[in-house]
């Protein structure tokens, strides 16, 4: 049962920058020459389930580029409970002839959360390790809207975000919960990149969206 501004509990919504999520997790640390975190895969059903049980998330927003072919992995997701929010890309090779698509999710992320969809929510938990977001936080902040701040690893993410210490959530801390135990060709190809890898542009064309269908177990 979908919950109301009106109703007893409040309505959250949760803001993901699918990018930094899934290569936060992945993604080894190393420090000094020494490897400080070994990366692994995050199971996408296992953290909406999270999101649901321990942050009271009712609506989960994820923001991905969107790359022809990969129709059944943005199904998956759909049926995990994520309302996609598809990006189109550009793809180029760099000097190396290695192939890196262009796509910028950041900007989007912002306007759902501060604008979009704010009539729609309480509280708003953002799902990022990026200091870029750091305004959108203070926003939400000022508006009384701002609930956790999810970081993908406890390791490695932007210090501004470090000013609402006591709402931060780490994901890297709850691989025994949420790591993927049996790699999925539907989510392990694309999210975890290992032909793409994705940078920031300037793409301002409309953005295409799935509908709405999010598990409201």
């Amino acid at each position: 049962m979908v919950k109301t501004m009106n109703s007893r509990y409040p309505t959250v919504y949760a803001f993901i920058d699918s990018q930094n999520l899934n290569m936060g997790v992945s993604n080894d640390v190393v420090h000094k020459g020494h490897k400080i975190y070994s990366g692994w895969k995050l199971d996408f059903m296992k953290f909406r389930r999270y999101l649901r049980d321990k942050l009271k998330v009712d609506e989960a927003f994820l923001f991905i580029g969107n790359l022809p072919g990969h129709e059944s992995m943005y199904a998956y997701l759909q049926r995990c409970g994520y309302v996609l929010v598809l990006k189109p890309t550009t793809s180029y090779k760099d000097k190396d002839g290695s192939v890196k698509v262009k796509g910028n999710v950041d900007t989007d992320l912002v306007l759902y959360a501060a604008a979009k969809e704010i009539d729609n929510y309480d509280q708003a938990v953002i799902v990022t390790g990026d200091g870029d977001f750091l305004s959108l936080c203070e926003y939400l902040d000022d508006q009384g809207k701002l609930g956790h701040i999810v970081i993908p690893n406890k390791h490695k993410f932007s210090q501004l975000l470090s000013k609402y210490a006591d709402r931060l959530d780490f994901v890297s801390v709850n691989k025994v919960k949420l790591e993927e135990q049996k790699a999925s060709k539907k989510t392990s190809i694309v999210l975890q990149h290992s032909r793409f890898k994705v940078t920031r542009h300037d793409d301002a064309s409309n953005i295409p969206r799935y509908k709405r269908n999010v598990n409201k177990k």
